[in-house]
């Protein structure tokens, strides 16, 4: 877990770090970085890395969360499936002219399944079904344009018509 020590450092130094963490993370898969690379660029002793985080997946877990925080937007819950294309048409925009791209597109390819599910939002158990599914397929369509950018106006052809059978109410 992220200590608190880092959770109060000056700006600039908490900056210098989390550009260190996003070279390292957007650069390497979580099973090939190294704490070496991230305080060398930050500029920080081994030692503070550790004061500041439990180990790497822990700051790794912490820029994701960033990440999402910086790119994310809620997805309407009550939305039409037009609704919920423009959203995730929104989110991949979002994703693709942020900072964080190369780190997203590599979470998405190889560290996602690295990790336990804590980077992921859960979703309650008592969820709709067809809330459930569209959320499913939004993250499906996401993560498919991504990795796969030419697929875009294909995947989310192919969302919206999903969506629309979803609700429909027969």
């Amino acid at each position: 877990m992220v200590s608190t020590t880092f959770l109060n450092l000056a700006a600039a130094k908490k900056a210098r770090i989390e550009a260190a963490l996003l070279q390292e993370f957007s650069n390497y898969p979580l099973a090939h970085a190294q704490v070496a690379r991230i305080v060398a660029q930050a500029h920080i002793a081994r030692g503070a890395f550790y004061k500041y985080f439990t180990d790497l997946p822990d700051a790794y877990r912490y820029l994701y969360k960033q990440a999402m925080t910086a790119v994310h937007r809620d997805v309407p819950r009550n939305g039409t499936p037009q609704d919920y294309v423009a959203q995730i048409k929104a989110f991949v925009d979002q994703s693709a002219n942020s900072d964080y791209y190369r780190l997203i597109q590599r979470h998405i390819s190889q560290n996602e399944a690295l990790l336990a599910d804590n980077t992921k939002p859960s979703m309650p158990a008592n969820i709709p079904s067809a809330l459930w599914s569209s959320a499913i397929l939004s993250h499906a369509t996401i993560k498919q344009i991504l990795l796969d950018p030419a697929s875009e106006d294909q995947a989310l052809q192919r969302l919206e018509q999903a969506l629309i059978a979803l609700n429909r109410k027969d």
